[in-house]
């Protein structure tokens, strides 16, 4: 809605919904969160991104994919840790992209094939910057993997590529990004 507030419907068992309980609803509810500028939905998690340039979620949290230096469930929004400045945010099934103003990438939550793009595969329950990647201007999250687009028009993959996902001729995770094969120019 034009107002910022969220309206969330479905499954609720771990809280995803934000409305404080784990009750199904097959009718838009109101999440416990306003002035929202943006909204992500990942594998049984919620997040958004509020006008303040501050990062929220709710819902599961086994892999730390609220961001909130935790692995406790949330039924209402809680702030994902020491973030601000934050432009866009997307979700994969359990990690999460956060855009700086400043033209960073930081990433949270599950991290089995390297799609938080920090040079490991541990999970990370608050948010840290993915390596050797700036001037980004637009990130995409798949489910075991990350994409961001940088400013001179190229884009730059990490996390699972067993199917080729990543688009650099080969079919092993990278656990840092690495620049997309043949493609340049690209914009929003």
């Amino acid at each position: 809605e034009e107002d910022g507030i969220v309206w969330a419907w479905g499954q609720n068992t771990y809280g995803q919904l934000g409305n404080g309980t784990t009750t199904d609803s097959n009718t838009p509810i109101q999440a416990s969160i306003s002035d929202v500028i943006a909204i992500a939905a990942g594998g049984d998690y919620s997040l958004a991104l509020k006008s303040d340039g501050t990062v929220w979620a709710w819902g599961n949290n086994t892999s730390g994919q609220l961001g909130d230096g935790t692995t406790s469930n949330s039924t209402t929004p809680v702030q994902v840790s020491g973030l601000s400045g934050v432009t866009a945010i997307a979700t994969g099934w359990g990690h999460s992209l956060a855009l700086k103003s400043d033209g960073t990438v930081w990433a949270w939550g599950y991290n089995n094939k390297g799609q938080i793009g920090d040079g490991t595969t541990s999970n990370r329950n608050t948010a840290v910057q993915v390596s050797s990647l700036s001037d980004v201007t637009a990130i995409a999250a798949g489910g075991e993997y990350s994409l961001a687009l940088k400013s001179d028009g190229t884009v730059w993959a990490w996390g699972n590529n067993e199917n080729g996902t990543l688009g650099n001729g080969t079919t092993t995770n990278q656990v840092l990004p690495i620049q997309v094969n043949n493609l340049s120019s690209i914009t929003t």
